[in-house]
């Protein structure tokens, strides 16, 4: 899977988890802020990664995931080292 497929698929994921519209996701977009997930949004969306991907994000990174960004660079990252 190249790293677009791989951000397609965030972006589908979080849209799905948010209950928004794709289009309304950038790289810059706080999911808290920009984005309006809570905490519990945030727990839900690690686990729908993780389910996604099949592979676990440890608490210490999904508590750093604050943008769509984090999550692109943390997921490429994790499937690359897998």
């Amino acid at each position: 899977m190249g790293i677009v497929e791989i951000k397609n698929r965030i972006v589908e994921i979080i849209a799905n988890q948010l209950g928004i519209e794709e289009d309304d996701i950038t790289a810059e977009a706080s999911v808290i802020d920009d984005l309006g997930a809570d905490s519990l949004d945030v727990v839900e969306l690690v686990m729908a990664l993780e389910e996604a991907f099949d592979l676990e994000i440890p608490d210490e990174e999904a508590e750093k995931i604050t943008s769509v960004q984090n999550i692109f660079d943390y997921m490429a990252n994790a499937l690359q080292a897998a």
